[in-house]
């Protein structure tokens, strides 16, 4: 029997009323709720707006509770769901409104310069109307399966922005699929911090309520820390997640990632593939937690499912994209549009089919010609299968580099990159070849560990496990790659940096430790070799200071029993007076940076040296972190006894601690604030 989630909804409505539905913080929407609030939606928007059926209706996807709510209304109602990202500017909403041919803009953003042309509505307003004060609601119609559900605007890797059209056949399918292909529980509880305009997150979010389970929003992944406290407030039990954002909580979270998220039950990652080191270190760092790889798009919904855990027993698809469920049909075909029997050797054009694929693209016939044959959805990706039915992905089509008469394929070269220990994340493409006789060479662009990084290490590294064919040509540095905001490397701005060359033309060795350094806190037992430790010290000296003065010391401690016994007299009397400080673990050792109170320079003084150190530790690959509660409490007493004992003048102050060695964990990548540089002379 044909169903629809509005359907469903109304069912669980009845049957679990009280259980939460949808929750964001404190506000959360019960079964009983979301429906009734459904229904006022889809009343008022066919009373009071007179929105009719296959109209379409505009609204902002806020990651809250209300998303949810005016989605399944606008549904209610017969209207047509269109969705604009939270983060859009006027301008690209407006051009959505005009393309899809709108009735209705539910939004409370600003619209400067648009009220005269679009139809607006606080979405607020109607979404917190008393439905308790309205008339009876209007009577649901089950839908035709082909009619109109949803349209989602994507612009793929290029052009003009897309209206993928689905029917209400596709959305049933697509959310089945999901709950499926990742075996979504009703007793789930899905922590859900993506975009909820993106299809990713949407299908999710229609699983989860479709099986009558919980799925708690999350306004991104910028703050781990939100991720541990929604996990503990819900005991949530899945998280779906994009791969780039799997190594954002990973670095923030540090010793605090694996005891998180193996409270998860599973992890969906969708919205790209993770990298083989990345499936492999997640399913060695959490055994007892599921990981699914799902392949899919906006056309599509998810349609390839690995269970990446199960690769332990089966290494070989470790590497793969997926497998698809029975009822979705993968064939790959030769240029031509002809079915093949494919392999590594002999790849060919994805093509799906089933009846969650799109109905077309809104307007687009040509388009829709191109890609929608035979029943058959054309994708622009190259793949092989195997034996098993296994999908193995070797890149957009587009991508695949032409090295002579040879296919490079760039996330072959990736993945065995990001095997380096001294590359953090990387980037193939196929630029011209400077000779002019290959044609193109693979150029790898890098986001180095450390300023320690070598060039010829990482040929080396390559040179010994791949064709010589396939190995980069150029080398660029990057202090990370350009991602889309679901977090998929975009290689349209990777192939723009190459070909309009900036900020790398000016990188060097500099630049690159300044770019690079990040604050490390845990630390290997390996000991810093005495002439580096040296070395950095005298880059500490050779400091700018004021007036020449150099009236600063540095006391270098490097006893383990010593450093033990300074962290815990330092924690204690920081907490005694309210200081905040920020640990560390295990340094070889810690270098106090003090200067003449006397000094009006001495605090600049100091934290230039501070700075030279840390780069030139940064520099050899040696970690280090700022710590600065001693500048505060250096003049209570056991603190003072503490430095005297060091020989630190009684008239200095101690402005830096510094804490060196090998880093146990990679320091944490933060978000860098815009709009800091202000130029007030220029053109």
């Amino acid at each position: 029997m044909f169903d629809t989630l509005i359907r469903r909804i109304g069912e669980l409505a009845q049957t679990q009323p009280e259980k939460p539905a949808v929750a964001f913080r404190k506000e959360v929407l019960t079964y009983r709720e979301l429906y009734r609030k459904a229904q006022s939606i889809g009343t008022s928007l066919r009373e009071d707006f007179g929105v009719k059926k296959n109209d379409r209706v505009l609204f902002t996807a806020l990651s809250k509770p209300e998303m949810a709510a005016i989605y399944l209304g606008i549904q209610y109602c017969g209207a047509v769901a269109v969705f604009a990202d939270k983060n859009s500017t006027a301008e690209n909403a407006a051009a959505i409104y005009e393309d899809s041919e709108s009735v209705l803009f539910l939004t409370d953003k600003p619209m400067k310069g648009y009220e005269d042309t679009i139809r607006l509505f606080s979405l607020k307003t109607i979404y917190t109307m008393d439905t308790h004060s309205l008339p009876a609601p209007a009577k649901y119609e089950l839908p035709d399966p082909d009619d109109m559900a949803e349209m989602l605007f994507t612009s793929g890797t290029t052009g003009k922005p897309k209206g993928v059209v689905l029917s209400y056949r596709s959305v049933i399918h697509i959310l089945q699929n999901t709950i499926t292909g990742i075996g979504i529980r009703p007793d789930e509880r899905l922590l859900l911090p993506l975009p909820l305009n993106h299809s990713f997150a949407l299908r999710v979010l229609r699983a989860v309520l479709y099986q009558g389970a919980t799925v708690v929003l999350q306004n991104g992944f910028t703050f781990a820390k939100e991720i541990e406290n929604n996990q503990t407030a819900w005991n949530c039990t899945a998280l779906a997640a994009v791969p780039a954002s799997m190594e954002i909580l990973r670095s923030q979270m540090q010793d605090m990632f694996v005891p998180v998220m193996s409270r998860f039950r599973y992890i969906e990652t969708g919205a790209g593939s993770l990298t083989v080191e990345q499936r492999k270190r997640l399913t060695a760092q959490l055994p007892d937690t599921v990981i699914y790889n799902t392949w899919g798009s906006s056309e599509t919904g998810g349609a390839l499912f690995l269970n990446v855990t199960e690769t332990v027993q089966h290494p070989k698809h470790v590497y793969a994209l997926g497998k698809p469920l029975p009822n979705v049909q993968v064939q790959v075909q030769d240029e031509t549009g002809k079915a093949i029997q494919s392999d590594e050797q002999h790849p060919g054009r994805m093509a799906i089919r089933g009846d969650m694929v799109m109905s077309g693209y809104w307007h687009r016939e040509e388009l829709n010609r191109q890609t929608l044959k035979d029943g058959w959805l054309l994708t622009g990706d190259l793949v092989y299968t195997d034996d098993d039915g296994y999908v193995y992905m070797l890149g957009r089509a587009d991508d695949i580099i032409n090295v002579g008469g040879e296919k490079v394929a760039p996330i072959e070269v990736e993945n065995i990159a990001c095997e380096y220990t001294g590359i953090r994340e990387c980037a193939c493409i196929g630029v011209p070849d400077p000779d002019g006789v290959l044609g193109q060479i693979p150029a790898l662009f890098v986001v180095p560990t450390d300023a320690a990084f070598s060039e010829k290490e990482l040929q080396k590294f390559l040179a010994g496990r791949m064709e010589r064919y396939k190995l980069p040509q150029k080398y660029i540095l990057l202090n990370e790659l350009p991602r889309n905001r679901m977090g998929k490397i975009d290689r349209k701005a990777i192939r723009e940096l190459y070909e309009k060359p900036k900020e790398q033309d000016l990188m060097n060795p500099v630049i690159q430790a300044i770019l690079t350094r990040r604050s490390v806190r845990r630390f290997t037992e390996t000991p810093i070799p005495k002439e580096k430790l040296d070395m950095i010290l005298k880059a500490g000296y050779y400091a700018p200071t004021g007036h020449n003065m150099q009236s600063w010391r540095f006391t270098v401690i490097q006893n383990k029993e010593t450093i033990a016994s300074m962290k815990t007299l330092i924690g204690k009397v920081a907490k005694e007076k309210n200081i905040i400080m920020y640990g560390f673990e295990n340094p070889s050792c810690l270098v106090l940076i003090s200067n003449d109170r006397r000094n009006p320079d001495g605090c600049q003084d100091a934290s230039c040296a501070a700075e030279n150190m840390f780069l030139a530790a940064h520099s050899y690959g040696i970690g280090s972190v700022w710590l600065n509660p001693l500048m505060t409490i250096c003049d209570e007493p056991e603190i003072r006894a503490m430095l005297d004992g060091f020989g630190v003048p009684s008239q200095h102050i101690v402005w830096s601690m510094a804490a060196f060695g090998y880093a146990a964990a990679q320091g944490t990548l933060l978000a860098r604030k815009t709009g800091v540089i202000r130029y007030v002379d220029s053109d």
